[in-house]
């Protein structure tokens, strides 16, 4: 067994994969906390597959406690007086998190919708057209081209998911409760939810990725973006919550009853674990290998998925977990490696920029 470990780990070239201990440790964090939120959310519906509680004001108190969290773990090492400070010197970079934070909005409230049309491993398994759209952005962002095992291992990822699509049940449900209102939804409608999904999750991950290791905004402490962050999330969840017109209603106290239950409490408060391990991950790893740990999450879904809810795992469901596996393998082989700049990196960079540029430029 030990013979055999020492062959395959350095093929799989881990520490290029988890260059620390801790970037292992966030990895396995994020994946453990994404197949707890399918499920969690899937066990708060109704038998009628409507939620109880109106999914919109649980997206906002959830974005309320992670800018709490994210808030004292600044103030733990700084003044909350330096917390203001940095708001106002830094206001250019909080302007800049509205994007992910509008997309992250959406994203988060289509999860309530899509859980209740689609299982979750079929859920998660239609997510995974994300992985293509995700490499090209990354490339344009990052200005890293992909290498063909690399594009073979994202192709091979949405092939997995066409082949769950093929046999899917196109006898779903057809209500969905969203923000206390009922919409009438088809197949076609089901699927531009999940595809609107999954554009607002590549785009939203990568170009805040970019914001945590780019040049206009990585001097900014991490928990200071995700202050940034979070105040952004809340403004767009009143947005919603306007729109959907439930902003006056959102926090009464039968709402708020509804909300304190312990199915929706867990469902909250993990999803307030998943928004602060997604920046730690975005931080010490990067966008592609987020894709590849919701890949991961297929296999360990299916299985919980079939042993508490008792939702079969037919021939299509195995066969695309199988690909998708298969992806990640190939992708381990030669993962993407996007390291945060250090200050020596960028010092580096404007020396070399000055040499080619001349002084003065």
């Amino acid at each position: 067994m030990a013979g055999w470990l020492r062959v395959v780990l350095p093929r799989l070239r881990l520490r290029r994969l988890f260059p620390t201990r801790w970037s292992a440790a966030v990895f396995l964090a994020y994946m453990i906390l994404f197949i707890n939120q399918g499920i969690l959310v899937t066990a708060s519906r109704k038998a009628d597959n409507t939620y109880p509680y109106n999914t919109v004001t649980v997206v906002m108190i959830t974005e309320i406690l992670k800018l709490m969290v994210a808030t004292l773990l600044y103030v733990k090492d700084n003044s909350f007086q330096e917390l203001l400070r940095v708001i106002v010197r830094d206001k250019k970079v909080l302007v800049l998190y509205v994007v992910p934070a509008s997309l992250y909005c959406l994203y988060n409230n289509l999860q309530f919708v899509n859980l209740a049309v689609y299982d979750p491993t079929t859920y998660y398994l239609l997510l995974q057209f994300r992985v293509v759209t995700t490499g090209i952005v990354f490339q344009i962002l990052f200005k890293k081209t992909l290498s063909r095992l690399q594009w073979l291992s994202l192709v091979l990822l949405t092939i997995g998911c066409v082949v769950k699509q093929i046999k899917h049940d196109t006898h779903m449900r057809d209500v969905v409760s969203f923000g206390g209102q009922s919409l009438s939804l088809h197949l076609n409608a089901n699927l531009l939810h999940i595809l609107l999904q999954v554009f607002c999750s590549c785009f939203a991950g990568v170009y805040t990725e970019f914001l945590l290791k780019g040049e206009k905004s990585s001097h900014v402490p991490l928990m200071m973006q995700n202050v940034f962050m979070y105040l952004d999330s809340i403004i767009c969840n009143m947005c919603v919550l306007a729109y959907t017109g439930d902003l006056l209603s959102a926090f009464t106290t039968e709402s708020i009853n509804s909300i304190l239950q312990p199915t929706v409490l867990l469902v909250t408060l993990n999803q307030t674990a998943i928004g602060i391990i997604t920046s730690l991950f975005l931080k010490s790893l990067n966008s592609i290998l987020k894709t590849f740990a919701s890949a991961l999450e297929l296999m360990f879904t299916a299985v919980l998925c079939w042993y508490i809810f008792g939702i079969p795992v037919d021939i299509f469901t195995f066969i695309a977990i199988v690909i998708v596996c298969l992806a990640t393998f190939l992708y381990s082989l030669n993962p993407v490696v996007n390291p945060a700049p250090t200050r020596q990196t960028r010092d580096s960079d404007m020396e070399q920029d000055g040499k080619q540029n001349g002084p003065g430029v």
